[in-house]
C-alpha cells in the first residue's frame, strides 16, 4: 500500500513539474517580439518588455470569441429534424424559398468544414461553425413564420462572406465535387437504413397484438369455458327476421368489434331494429362470445358464428390465402376473404351491410336500405376524383396480362370497402361467388394484382357498383394525416384504413379520440389487462 502512494505522489510531482514548463513555455512564446515591433530603445516604445500588435491582439480575442460563442451554440438542443419539416411545409413560397437557400448554405458550410483541417485553417473552422449555428437558428425561427426576419438576411449575407473566404481558401473544384458527391452517398446511405429499420419496426407493431389486447383475450377465453353450457348462447328475442337492419362484422378483434357494434347503436334512430352478425375464427370465438355476453348489445340483437360453423367452405379456406414474402395479416387473413362468399354465409338474407371492424359509425345508416341500387350487387364510395390516376384499377391489376385487358378498363375508379351495401338478391342472380372463385384459381396460376382482397374484389364487382356519395364513407385516418377536422366529422362512417389502427400505439393521436369515445374504459375486464384510453 505505501509502496502505491509513493508511487503516486512522484506522478503527481511528475505532472505538476510538467504543467509548469508547459505555462512557462507559452509565456514565453507570448513576450517573443512581434516581426512588426519597433526595435529596442526606439522611441515612445513603452516600459515592461515588448509586446503583440494590436492587429494580433485584436486577431487573438476574435478567434477566442468565436471559439466560446460556437462552444456556447453547439451546446444548445437542436430541434427535432421531421418537427422542423412539418413546420417549414407550412410556410408561405417566399419564405420556403428563403429557408431553403439558407439549408444550401448550410451544406456548402459542412462540406468546407469537412475539408479545412482543424489545425491548419483553425479561424476559419471556428467562424463556419459560428455561421452554421446561426443560420440553423435563423430557420428555426422562420420555419412557420409568414416572413423572414430581416436579422436572417443578415446572417445569410455573413454566412456568404465566410462561404467566400473557404471558396479561397479551397480554390480547387474537384475537391469540393468529391466531398459533396461523399456527403451526398453518405446521407444517402444513412436514409436507406433509416427506411429499413422504421419499415421493420412498423410491420412488427402491426402485426404484433398489444399485451393489453391478449390479455382481455386470454382472460374471456378461460370466462367462457367456466360457463355453464346452457349460458353459451345469447336470449332467443327474435321474432321475423326481415323486420331488421342488418350488419355483419368479419373480425378477430374482440375490442374493434366492441367499437363497431357500439357506435351504430349510438347513432341509429331505432336500434332495436338492428341485428348484428359477427363472424369471427375458431380461436377467438370463445372470446367474443363471452365479451357480449357481458356486454350486450341492447337493445339491439347479435349473432356470433365461427368459421368452423360453415361447413360448406373449402377445407383448405383458411391456410389458401398465405403467400410466399406476405406477412402482413391484413393481406392473408381468410376473415377478408369471407366477404366474397355472403350469400352462402348468409342465406336467408337479401341486403345486409357490411362493416369492417376498424370504423367507426357516427350517422344513422337506415337510409342506405332505402338506396336504389339500379339492378347493381355493391353501393359503395368511389376513391378517385376527377383527374386522379392513383385510385384506378391500373394500380391494383396487371394490364399486362390479356386476360385482363380484354374485359376490364384500365381507368375504371376503384371502389372502397369497409362500408358495404349488398343487393344480395342480385348477387345471388348473377353468380358473383363463382366469379370469384374463377378469378382467384387463375390468380393462384400466375401473378396478376397486388397482394390482398380489394384488387381481386374490383373484378368481381366490375360493372356490379352503384357509387355512393362521399360523406357515407371517409377513408384513410389510418395512414392519412391530413384528413380535416370537419370532413371527419360530417361523415357517417370514417375509416381507419391502413396500418396505423386506433387500439395500437403507432395510430395517429388526433384521430383517436374518435374510436376511443365508444369503448368504456372503467369495464371491469380493461381494467384487469391495464387497457386505458
Amino acid at each position: 500500500m505505501r509502496a502505491g502512494g509513493g508511487g503516486g505522489r512522484e506522478a503527481a510531482l511528475l505532472l505538476l513539474l510538467l504543467i509548469a514548463t508547459a505555462c512557462g513555455f507559452v509565456v514565453l512564446l507570448l513576450n517573443l517580439p512581434d516581426g512588426h515591433s519597433r526595435r529596442p530603445g526606439a522611441g515612445g516604445e513603452r516600459k515592461g518588455g515588448p509586446r503583440l500588435s494590436v492587429k494580433k491582439e485584436r486577431r487573438m480575442e476574435e478567434v477566442v470569441r468565436l471559439h466560446d460563442v460556437a462552444q456556447e451554440l453547439e451546446g444548445q438542443t437542436e430541434e427535432n429534424a421531421p418537427e422542423a419539416d412539418e413546420r417549414i411545409s407550412r410556410s408561405p413560397p417566399s419564405t420556403k424559398k428563403k429557408i431553403w437557400m439558407m439549408q444550401d448554405q448550410l451544406i456548402m458550410a459542412k462540406a468546407y468544414l469537412q475539408l479545412a483541417s482543424p489545425h491548419g485553417h483553425t479561424r476559419l473552422v471556428q467562424e463556419l461553425k459560428l455561421r452554421m449555428k446561426e443560420i440553423e437558428r435563423m430557420i428555426n425561427h422562420a420555419s412557420g413564420s409568414s416572413h423572414v426576419p430581416g436579422s436572417a438576411l443578415q446572417k445569410m449575407r455573413a454566412m456568404d462572406m465566410t462561404l467566400s473566404k473557404a471558396q479561397r481558401t479551397f480554390p480547387r473544384c474537384s475537391l469540393m465535387t468529391a466531398k459533396l458527391r461523399a456527403m451526398t452517398h453518405h446521407s444517402e446511405e444513412l436514409v436507406r437504413a433509416h427506411r429499413s429499420e422504421s419499415s421493420f419496426l412498423e410491420q412488427v407493431a402491426v402485426r404484433t397484438l398489444p399485451k393489453g389486447h391478449h390479455c382481455l383475450a386470454m382472460r374471456l377465453t378461460s370466462e367462457y369455458f367456466m360457463l355453464d353450457s346452457k349460458e353459451h348462447e345469447f336470449p332467443k328475442n327474435m321474432t321475423q327476421i326481415g323486420g331488421f337492419y342488418h350488419y355483419a362484422i368479419f373480425s378477430d378483434n374482440v375490442l374493434a368489434s366492441a367499437v363497431v357494434v357500439n357506435s351504430t347503436i349510438s347513432a341509429s334512430k331505432d336500434p332495436k331494429r338492428i341485428m348484428f352478425h359477427i363472424v369471427t375464427d375458431a380461436l377467438n370465438f370463445p372470446a367474443m362470445m363471452m365479451w357480449f355476453l357481458a356486454n350486450p348489445p341492447s337493445p339491439a340483437t347479435i349473432q356470433i358464428k365461427s368459421l368452423d360453423h360453415l361447413k360448406w367452405l373449402p377445407a383448405d379456406f383458411n391456410s389458401r390465402f398465405r403467400q410466399k414474402g406476405i406477412r402482413d395479416p391484413r393481406y392473408t387473413s381468410a376473415l377478408n376473404h369471407l366477404r366474397f362468399y355472403l350469400p352462402e354465409v348468409f342465406p336467408s338474407l337479401n341486403k345486409l351491410l357490411l362493416l369492417d371492424h376498424d370504423v367507426v359509425v357516427q350517422r344513422d345508416l337506415s337510409e342506405l336500405w332505402e338506396i336504389d341500387m339500379k339492378g347493381k350487387v355493391n353501393g359503395a364510395v368511389e376513391t378517385c376524383t376527377s383527374g386522379d390516376g392513383y385510385h384506378r384499377l391500373e394500380n391494383l391489376v396487371n394490364f399486362s396480362d390479356p386476360s385482363i385487358l380484354n374485359k376490364f378498363d384500365a381507368n375504371t375508379c376503384i371502389c372502397a370497402f369497409g362500408m358495404n351495401i349488398f343487393d344480395l338478391k342480385e348477387w345471388r342472380r348473377r353468380g358473383l361467388t363463382a366469379t370469384y372463385d374463377k378469378w382467384f384459381k387463375v390468380g393462384r396460376r400466375r401473378r396478376l394484382w397486388r397482394a390482398g382482397s380489394l384488387p381481386l374484389g374490383q373484378l368481381v364487382f366490375y360493372n356490379q357498383t352503384v357509387p355512393l356519395d362521399h360523406r357515407w364513407h371517409v377513408l384513410g385516418l389510418g395512414h392519412d394525416r391530413s384528413i380535416g377536422r370537419e370532413e371527419i366529422e360530417r361523415a357517417a362512417v370514417i375509416h381507419y384504413n391502413g396500418k396505423l389502427k386506433p387500439w395500437l400505439e403507432i395510430s395517429i393521436p388526433r384521430y383517436r379520440d374518435y374510436w376511443n369515445s365508444f369503448l368504456n374504459y372503467d369495464n371491469p375486464y380493461l381494467q384487469q389487462c391495464n387497457i386505458h384510453r
